[in-house]
């Protein structure tokens, strides 16, 4: 009589265990989800802070925001050079480049470009020489070591700079800053010593170093050459904008010889632009008179041409400029107007001989002949 109710006991105790079963699956699931989703939120913040970061210049190393970077960096995840090339790395590539950076150029631009362009993933880091050490180990510098820190922390291949970072590095400021791989040419480099080793030689040993190409015919000591080389031109170019002779460190002779050169380049140039104008004018002027000249020879043709308005005007009134241009006929003899019958007759002349009175008294001749003539009837 026991036995159907240890039967059901059983079959509820399944049923416990089942829908426990599917608890935790389910549960499970949701977790799932939730990771997935945590994972998508932690890549678009980090796609939108990479894009924040070319509007922006990339922060120091003691600033919050890269503190909050390296401390979400799980630096237990080593990462070897093969999963960094494959893209499968578990977080953020920290790749580290250094150096003087001086009168910043394309040559560093690029070098910090293949930086950052190693891996798929990358998170690049800066560092800086301060001035202390540059002058110490290889030189006087142009740029002061604020103005080649910002200059550094406006290019847009950097997500961050660290300042006064060390000549050779250890290994207690690559774990400090969690770096995992350091970027360099791979020519040795060395403060100009013969005897002096690679400062890389011991990255290179640990397998951490990565190599850029380097940027030929660019550098910071052929930019210094060049000004070097034209040393006069740049003076005389500052003291026309206004620079001191003490500014440039230039002796009083010196600076008015760089002031007379200025001036004789001024005459030169003035006297250039003003035969430029003159000859501009000159172009212009026979240009115009080209045009002014189309339009004469057009309105002359216009006027007096073959299909001309005056030849047109004066087909159109032939007749009439024929009648007031030739004199009118001679009439005829024995026919008279109507205006001569109506007319006066004309007074005749004391010694009008054309009537008859005339003709007889014409007829008389008086002349000797005819007195010595005798007649022949004696």
């Amino acid at each position: 009589m026991k036995r159907p109710h240890h039967q059901a006991f059983s079959r509820s105790s399944r049923q416990g265990e089942e829908e426990e079963e599917e608890k935790e699956e389910e549960e499970e699931e949701e977790m799932k989800v939730i990771e997935e989703q945590r994972v998508r939120s932690m890549e678009f913040f980090a796609r939108l802070e990479k894009k924040m970061t070319i509007c922006k210049p990339a922060p120091f190393s003691f600033d919050e925001e890269a503190i909050r970077e390296q401390e979400s960096c799980n630096y237990a995840n080593k990462i070897t050079l093969e999963m960094a090339r494959a893209g499968k790395a578990p977080r953020p590539v920290r790749v580290y480049a250094d150096g003087i950076y001086d009168l910043f150029h394309q040559g560093h631009a690029r070098q910090l470009m293949q930086a950052k362009n190693l891996f798929p993933n990358v998170y690049l880091i800066v560092g800086v020489n301060s001035d202390a050490m540059t002058h110490e180990r290889k030189g006087r510098t142009v740029m002061t070591e604020d103005e080649r820190y910002e200059a550094v922390r406006h290019c847009r291949y950097v997500d961050e700079v660290i300042t006064d970072c060390p000549w050779t590095l250890e290994d207690d400021f690559l774990e400090e800053h969690k770096i995992d791989f350091v970027a360099h040419d791979d020519i040795p480099y060395t403060t100009g010593s013969d005897t002096e080793a690679d400062v890389y030689t011991h990255i290179k040993a640990r397998g951490m170093f990565v190599s850029t190409e380097r940027t030929e015919g660019v550098s910071t000591s052929d930019v210094v050459s060049r000004i070097v080389k034209d040393y006069d031109v740049y003076v005389r170019r500052n003291l026309a904008r206004g620079y001191s002779a003490k500014d440039l460190n230039v002796s009083y002779i010196n600076e008015k010889k760089y002031r007379l050169q200025n001036k004789i380049d001024n005459l030169k140039k003035k006297g250039k632009e003003m035969f430029e104008d003159i000859e501009g004018k000159r172009t212009d002027l026979i240009m115009k008179w080209e045009e002014k000249s189309r339009e004469f020879i057009d309105a002359f043709l216009m006027l007096f041409g073959r299909d001309g308005r005056l030849t047109q005007y004066l087909t159109e009134k032939k007749d009439s400029v024929m009648m007031a241009l030739s004199p009118p006929s001679s009439p005829k003899p024995g026919s008279q107007s109507s205006e001569d019958c109506n007319s006066p007759p004309a007074k005749t002349s004391r010694f009008d001989f054309s009537g008859r009175a005339g003709a007889s008294l014409v007829d008389d001749d008086y002349s000797d002949d005819d007195e010595d003539e005798e007649p022949e009837s004696h």
